[in-house]
């Protein structure tokens, strides 16, 4: 089994060119903290995608996981002569991507709204005086920009790049955030199986670390049921799991009045599910702070 370390991937997914180059920084990162990967897959051999083809000439091992599949990703395995069988099609590596698009997570969010004009976003801001804008394919805290009361040039701007390159842009309510937790799941065979909470802190969308805390200690901070669970895991079991098959995560808000709202899905592995397999490992750190830079070989 080779594990792929690819955090990089919602760059690349965002980008939409196979042969897009990913910024150094990312690289470098992937580089440097592919044994997170290991939290996951104990046994495997955990590289960054430029090392695979060393690793499978050397082991003849058929089995890849990466961190997410993109074209980009598959583009780089090609080219180091890893056979085009062991990967999803381009096909499904297109669909995927599409139904990472933040519009199909619309049914699911009521306070948000697909816009391709300025007057949209104005007229919301009118109801709503602070607002997040979101490009569709994003990560990492980039493709998001705070606006208040009023767009300056440099968010029409903006805007209208992101409308021409993405199709459209995601308005929403900036919420008063009590917590960020995120569900997650594993896709296998057609069945969403839910594997459990994660807790994690952010800075302006950008992820800081989880909070390494048992599932029912999650729960009961945030005060999500399982009720609360039902409607989210239909809309997973009839809108994604036909199409996809991995890890699966769903990132929601708890924000200060009490109420929830879903923020994002991944289909790919997420730090929020290290994190929870860190925590099953070593027990032990219950209460303590997960946090990737940590963990830099």
């Amino acid at each position: 089994m080779i594990c792929i370390f690819n955090p990089e991937h919602d760059l690349c997914l965002a980008n939409g060119n196979r042969h897009y180059m990913p910024p150094s920084s990312a690289l470098a990162f992937a580089a440097s903290s592919c044994g997170l990967m290991r939290f996951l897959y104990p046994m495997s051999d955990c590289v960054p995608a430029a090392c695979v083809g060393d690793v499978y000439r050397h082991t003849g091992d058929i089995q890849l996981i990466p961190w997410g599949w993109n074209a980009v990703l598959k583009q780089s395995l090609l080219r180091q002569g890893i056979p085009e069988h062991l990967m999803p099609s381009d096909s499904l590596l297109d669909l995927w991507r599409q139904l990472q698009h933040r519009t199909t997570l619309l049914p699911l969010q009521p306070d948000s709204r697909a816009v391709t004009t300025v007057a949209e976003v104005e007229a919301l801001l009118s109801r709503h005086s602070d607002m997040v804008l979101k490009a569709p394919w994003s990560g990492s805290g980039r493709g998001l920009r705070w606006v208040c009361r009023t767009l300056n040039d440099h968010d029409k701007g903006w805007l209208l790049k992101v409308v021409k390159e993405q199709r459209c842009a995601i308005a929403e309510p900036r919420w008063s955030v009590k917590y960020d937790f995120a569900l997650e799941y594993s896709v296998e065979n057609g069945l969403l199986s839910f594997v459990g909470f994660s807790l994690f802190e952010t800075a302006n969308g950008v992820y800081r670390g989880n909070r390494l805390l048992p599932d029912d200690d999650i729960a009961r901070m945030v005060g999500f049921s399982t009720a609360q669970r039902d409607p989210l895991e239909s809309w997973l079991q009839n809108t994604i799991v036909p199409h996809y098959h991995g890890p699966l995560g769903v990132d929601c808000i708890c924000d200060t009045a009490g109420l929830f709202h879903i923020s994002e899905i991944n289909l790919r592995h997420t730090m929020g599910l290290v994190a929870h397999e860190y925590l099953r490992h070593f027990p032990q750190k219950v209460g303590s702070r997960f946090m990737p830079m940590d963990f830099v070989e």
